[in-house]
């Protein structure tokens, strides 16, 4: 007892003359509980992905494990009740990189999990920004086991801003790039290259008054090609417009000020034109309606509880009746009064409106349910879900299987997560080990690998992930999902398992396809994905669809139910190959949807020009033309109703033809 009290003595001088930087950081010689006499050294170098920036202070410490371990670092101790913010970082004191952090993990404790490297140095940081006062905290490790799936961490110098939990192609090229927002007037775009690797680009932008500290999405919501931004903040929301040439953003700064949670680009009156749905965090939720060049702010009819609670959107089909349906993941704190923490799932109607079935479904869940991931877990056709937790005080993780018959059943006992208390903002659901079946990407920095049945499995060591930054996408384009942290991407170290990946440009429906069903079929029977623009609580991840067939190989079918109605079908697609579908290109020549009140085209076979005849004011000003596996192969201006296609080989192709004001139909053409 006297050794134990002289070494908590000593430790504690210790703390109170040397945890001042990095430069000082007090050495932690192995697991124990450490005491932290006071906040008073230099601030972090960063916020590390934690809301609400950093504290004016920090409490430093250093830890170098001997070998390779799984490390956990918790101020969660009985009786302790101060407000504490845990960041690690690696690197040396010149250049730190962010590695994991965490605040409020239970209560106000905090706790981090990281799997470390042999005679590496990790830095940990406390910080002031809720409080000064001394605490304790514990430092434990446990044995590295296998991996089921592991990854290689990769620092991206671009990705170092204070908001980086963007993954989407925004030049154009199908290949995922990083979104990183600097400040109110800059953002840097890690553009990935073909040959492997970034190409960071700075882009200043108007002062958008905002930054997204809550949530981003993206999607092309103008349909020119390049992907735009929306922006949520705790005073409203920001579009952040990519100009004709993806090469510079204009802003558009929405006047509504109120406290935004989840935000999701989605076509929410099935126009072919992306309106904006918001959760709002204290009243009924806010969308705006895209009429062609204005984003209009409605508020009313999805989820309008007058305290709000509202926290993430997850639009997608459940019901599988070819239109999208929203659910609203609801915190258990949010919403004053009875039936604001409660879960909510509107079906669409089909008429223009929504109408709330989660008690008849089995939906209406009262955790504190910041996301749920929604996904078909057992391959049947119809999109289950998971319900995660960001507290445990209300209720635990729920998986509930869709019946197809518009209600839901709890299978959450023998799942895997009947008892996982751990919790997390972020719940999404992708088929990281590409043997079929969907697995689920949440709570203790780890994945839940799924095998088809309900049953879900943990890695055996976490991964190391920031809490709130973890968005998802192919980083390196080999068919294996990569995950961002920060600065830093897990690159997925894959393994025999093939896959396919599916991009979708529309013509009559939204440029992104967001709102699509893609299938496929194979040995496998049939998989499901839902094209969505914002998953998870605050993440935006890749709007390219992926899918793992294990040792399948082949693919019978793949089938593209776009919304506007129109289904693409292509056979016989071949394994670890990215299939790239434009809408309307699959259609045979004779069941070609055209609107004959715009435009016809002649001759059909043609050896050389096309001639248009047009109708109803619509005045075709350039085409584009598709190979039958999406490429653009020819680009023209039409001079005298007419355009060349000698230079073409034989074939079929889909012809685009667009008016000045944005309006485009299109049609299949042979050359002969």
């Amino acid at each position: 007892m006297k050794k134990l009290l002289l070494f908590t003595f000593l430790y504690s001088i210790t703390i109170v003359t040397a945890q001042s930087s990095c430069n000082n950081a007090v050495n932690l010689t192995g697991v124990g509980t450490y005491t932290v006499s006071g906040i008073t050294g230099t601030a972090a170098p960063s916020a590390c992905g934690l809301e609400y920036g950093i504290g004016t202070a920090g409490a430093w410490y250093k830890y170098t494990p001997t070998q390779e371990m799984n490390v956990t670092v918790s101020t969660v101790i009985a009786g302790q009740t101060n407000d504490t913010r845990i960041m690690v970082y690696s690197g040396d004191c010149t250049t730190l990189a962010c590695l994991v952090s965490n605040d409020d993990y239970s209560g106000y404790s905090a706790q981090v999990n990281f799997r470390s490297s042999a005679n590496t140095t990790y830095y940990i940081v406390f910080d002031n920004k809720w409080s000064s006062s001394g605490f304790q905290f514990k430092l434990s490790e446990s044995v590295v086991v296998p991996d089921r799936l592991s990854f290689t961490s990769q620092i991206v110098s671009g990705a170092s801003a204070a908001y980086n939990n963007c993954i989407v192609d925004m030049n154009g090229d199908d290949l995922d790039d990083i979104v990183s927002v600097v400040n109110k007037t800059k953002i840097v775009i890690s553009h990935q290259k073909p040959d492997g690797g970034f190409t960071d680009v700075t882009y200043t932008i108007p002062s958008t008054i905002v930054e997204p500290e809550w949530s981003i999405a993206a999607g092309d919501y103008d349909n020119n090609g390049f992907n735009d931004l929306l922006y949520g903040s705790s005073t409203g929301v920001t579009f952040v417009k990519a100009n004709a040439t993806g090469t510079g953003y204009t802003i558009e700064r929405k006047t509504q000020n109120y406290l935004t949670q989840r935000t999701n680009f989605v076509d929410i009156n099935n126009d072919g034109k992306l309106d904006a749905f918001v959760c709002d965090d204290n009243g009924p939720n806010r969308y705006y309606l895209n009429d062609g060049t204005n984003m209009n702010h409605n508020r009313g009819g999805l989820g309008d509880f007058p305290s709000g609670g509202n926290y993430a959107s997850t639009w997608t089909d459940y019901d599988n009746d070819g239109d999208l349906d929203l659910f609203i993941a609801k915190c258990g704190e949010g919403g004053s009064g009875v039936g604001g923490n409660i879960d909510e799932l509107y079906r669409n109607n089909g008429n223009g409106t929504f109408t709330n079935v989660a008690n008849s479904a089995n939906l209406a869940e009262p955790s504190q349910s910041w996301s749920a991931a929604w996904g078909d877990f057992n391959n049947d056709g119809y999109m289950d879900t998971m319900i995660g937790i960001n507290s445990d005080t209300d209720g635990l993780n729920k998986v509930m299987k869709n019946n197809g018959d518009g209600t839901f059943t709890d299978v959450t006992a023998g799942s895997g997560y009947e008892n996982i208390t751990d919790s997390s903002r972020e719940y999404v659901t992708y088929d990281f080990d590409n043997d079929g079946f969907l697995d689920i990407l949440g709570a203790g920095n780890t994945i839940m690998f799924g095998d088809g049945n309900f049953k879900f499995t943990p890695n055996g060591n976490p991964y190391n992930l920031n809490i709130y930054r973890r968005p998802v996408g192919d980083l390196n384009n080999d068919g294996f999902l990569d995950i961002q942290s920060g600065q830093n991407i897990l690159i997925n170290k894959g393994n025999s398992n093939k896959w396919l990946k599916v991009t979708l440009k529309g013509v009559q429906s939204n440029r992104n396809g967001i709102g699509a069903r893609v299938e496929i079929y194979g040995a496998w029977g049939k998989q499901i994905r839902d094209v969505q623009s914002g998953t998870g609580f605050g993440n935006m991840s890749t709007l390219n669809t992926h899918f793992g067939i294990g040792q399948a190989n082949a693919i019978a079918k793949v089938v593209v139910k776009w919304p506007s109605g129109k289904v693409d079908t292509v056979e016989n697609v071949t394994p670890n190959t990215t299939l790239n579908i434009v809408e309307g290109s699959t259609l045979g020549v004779s069941d070609v949807q055209v609107d004959k009140d715009s435009f016809t085209v002649y001759p059909n076979p043609s050896h050389d020009l096309v001639n248009f005849r047009t109708e109803k004011g619509f005045l075709p000003i350039q085409v584009k033309l598709y190979d039958m596996n999406g490429k653009i192969v020819l680009q023209k201006d039409v001079v005298k109703n007419s355009i060349s296609i000698k230079q073409l080989s034989s074939g079929t192709y889909l012809l685009v033809a667009n008016d000045k004001t944005g309006n485009s139909y299109s049609q299949k053409i042979i050359k002969k």
